[in-house]
């Protein structure tokens, strides 16, 4: 009768439960895995084009592209080509523009397309 009674005051998780619970884990650590490299290379482009505006505001379009391949050539960011860049002049700023998708192969036939852009325009 005690051995009862102390069996149904026993708790915890189940071997079951506990697989689950890790299967989850290491899915999300394996998209996390995927995702965070093209986001960090969409940052250090960002933070380029950003650079690059507020050093060069008199700056020609050539002299603008050079810098980013510059930028592109110590970073190693190879997404979006100096070429590709939409750079414009908004009065008294140099607005540099640039959109693309990217594709990441999850696993099997399944990926993720993500959409980055970014404007240097505030």
């Amino acid at each position: 009768m005690k051995n009862a009674r102390t069996t149904r005051l026993q708790q915890g998780v189940t071997i079951t439960g506990l697989i689950i619970v890790l299967v989850i884990l290491i899915f999300l650590g394996l998209l996390t895995f995927k995702v965070l490299p093209p986001y960090m290379e969409f940052r250090t482009m960002k933070n380029a084009i950003q650079a690059i505006a507020k050093d060069r505001q008199s700056a020609s379009v050539a002299d603008i592209r050079r810098a980013y391949e510059s930028r592109q050539a110590i970073d190693d960011f190879t997404s979006v080509k100096a070429a590709d860049l939409d750079i414009s002049k908004q009065g008294n700023q140099v607005v540099i523009a640039f959109a693309y998708r990217k594709e990441v192969p999850l696993f099997g036939a399944v990926g993720l397309y993500i959409d980055f852009a970014a404007t240097t325009q505030e």
